[in-house]
């Protein structure tokens, strides 16, 4: 469990919040009352809520290479992470994460705090079960749109529990980069699944759920990671009117 202690994040409460965000410049805080909140770049495209996945929280190597190329591009990133991940990285035991619809609810709580600070639309977004996370959220109130890395249509080993019994009440536009190779759900297999037409899946090479394609492919992690993040910049610009 990579992450940064939290006494290397700045506590300010959420009234100061506003400032912050919009400065334009990086930076990890302790939002009182909420947890730790880490923002990445300035929002020249867009602004993204992005969620981590079941068992790394947002200091995870591809956490941090994902939202860092997102970054980038020009959108600006804001991760958080959930309270049981917080338990996790305080005590240095796992732990399951609890029924999805807390995670719902804390994700909801997040958006309501933050996106009242933005002139320009807050996006959700998040990495597998993060990814799912703002899914539901959008299915229950209207966001902009949503940006997922790597969803999990279905449990590894029940390909026929699939996850997606919310996604014809979310109707922005939504944006799935997905391995291949998934096992939570590869090209062959969601390519058979009938998807809103809100739905945009972008596929990546031989990439599995964390974007790493075989050797075999000649691609690495970094340019498969490097290619997503071209995508979902793009795709929220096309969807963010009044950028130049």
């Amino acid at each position: 469990m990579s992450h940064c202690p939290l006494s290397d994040y700045i506590s300010l409460p959420p009234e100061a919040l506003s400032g912050v965000v919009n400065s334009g410049s990086s930076g990890r805080y302790l939002v009182q009352g909420m947890g730790p909140l880490a923002i990445y770049g300035e929002a020249r495209l867009g602004r993204l809520l992005f969620a981590h996945g079941a068992g790394a929280g947002h200091q995870s190597p591809f956490m941090r290479q994902f939202v860092t190329s997102l970054a980038d591009r020009g959108v600006q990133v804001l991760c958080i992470d959930f309270p049981y991940m917080q338990q996790m990285q305080e005590t240095g035991k796992r732990r399951p994460p609890p029924p999805i619809a807390q995670s719902v609810k804390q994700l909801a709580a997040w958006y309501a705090l933050l996106a009242p600070l933005f002139s320009m639309p807050l996006w959700v977004g998040g990495k597998s079960m993060g990814g799912r996370v703002a899914t539901l959220l959008a299915s229950q109130q209207t966001c902009p749109g949503v940006v997922v890395a790597g969803y999990p249509f279905h449990p590894t080993k029940a390909p026929d529990k699939l996850r997606l019994d919310h996604w014809p009440a979310t109707v922005c536009p939504m944006l799935i980069l997905q391995g291949e190779r998934d096992p939570f759900g590869n090209r062959e297999e969601v390519e058979s699944y009938t998807l809103p037409a809100n739905a945009q899946l972008a596929w990546l090479k031989d990439g599995d759920h964390d974007f790493k394609p075989r050797r075999s492919s000649g691609l690495t992690q970094t340019v498969l990671i490097d290619e997503a993040t071209q995508v979902a910049a793009s795709f929220v610009r096309a969807q963010t009117p009044d950028v130049e």
